[in-house]
């Protein structure tokens, strides 16, 4: 089944797009996305066995992808990643700095090797591959960087470590946006709201009923569907938004505008077709927490 893209056929043909947390979740979405508009993409995470099989779904749809094992904490990683990746498509047009990671616990709990460990997934290791990008290629030749942040608008109880990093990548992008526009590199951030994806499953057990409820908090009343943050992915890749650099993009239903008692009254009002949900990967599957009961 081919992906259901709302883009035009080619789109991205020719162009080369990184994508690091590319095998599960808003990654492995956004990269059969991307490969269905023409793009080859490089496919980058720790775990090489899940890049494979979503470089093998990529394939079967008729599509291009390669596989990166690389930690994106590690420099001298990612530098090689990166040059792995250059010399097997030849350019480097897009990176997805997709890859992140997080636990609950709230502050007080946090260790510090359990620190570092967030920030450096989520903010030291999308500066990491982003450097080397522009380093190694767009310097030279121009690019897109579009950061995957989060929800974290106010605060993020419970997650405090990854609210700062994502804070941090939201400030990194605005950087990055004015220093490398010279280069003709535009930079821009992602942030999601709640996505039935599958990284809810990575959550303990008592997060369930969390999970499920969150979309009551949510003024669309449902979460985003991986399809949906993959969209916006590619359209600030795209030569659309060729005019768009250190903005950050919000795919979140309007969360952050919910305000204490207004849901009240309102559970029971019916979506419109307006804000039902889009879905254009075939190959998307409901997180199990949110089939439980």
């Amino acid at each position: 089944m081919a992906y259901r893209t709302i883009f035009r056929p080619d789109l991205l043909a020719g162009q080369a797009v990184i994508v690091t947390g590319g095998g599960s979740g808003i990654g492995r979405c956004t990269a059969h996305e991307l490969a269905a508009l023409g793009a080859k993409v490089a496919l980058v995470g720790r775990k090489l066995e899940k890049l494979e099989i979503v470089r093998d779904e990529i394939a079967q749809a008729g599509g291009v992808a390669s596989c990166h094992a690389c930690d994106i904490r590690q420099e001298e990683a990612v530098a090689e990643t990166v040059r792995e990746a250059l010399a097997m498509h030849g350019r480097i047009d897009g990176l997805v700095n997709n890859a992140g990671g997080q636990f609950p616990s709230p502050l007080q709990h946090i260790s510090l090797k359990g620190w570092e460990a967030v920030v450096k997934t989520n903010l030291t290791g999308g500066f990491l591959m982003a450097r080397e990008c522009l380093n190694q290629w767009m310097q030279n030749h121009g690019g897109s960087i579009v950061n995957i942040v989060a929800d974290m608008w106010g605060s993020m109880p419970g997650m405090g470590h990854s609210g700062a990093a994502r804070a941090g990548m939201v400030s990194f992008t605005e950087t990055a946006a004015l220093e490398w526009a010279h280069y003709g590199v535009r930079v821009n951030a992602v942030a999601p709201g709640y996505v039935a994806s599958s990284g809810m499953d990575s959550y303990p057990p008592e997060m369930g009923p969390i999970l499920r409820g969150a979309a009551k908090g949510v003024p669309l009343k449902r979460m985003s569907t991986e399809a949906e943050i993959s969209a916006g992915i590619v359209y600030l890749l795209s030569e659309a938004a060729s005019f768009i650099t250190g903005t950050t993009l919000r795919i979140d239903g309007g969360r952050p505008q919910m305000r204490a008692g207004w849901a009240a009254g309102q559970d029971e009002i019916a979506a419109t077709a307006a804000v039902q949900a889009y879905n254009g990967f075939p190959l998307a599957i409901v997180p199990k927490v949110l089939q439980e009961k």
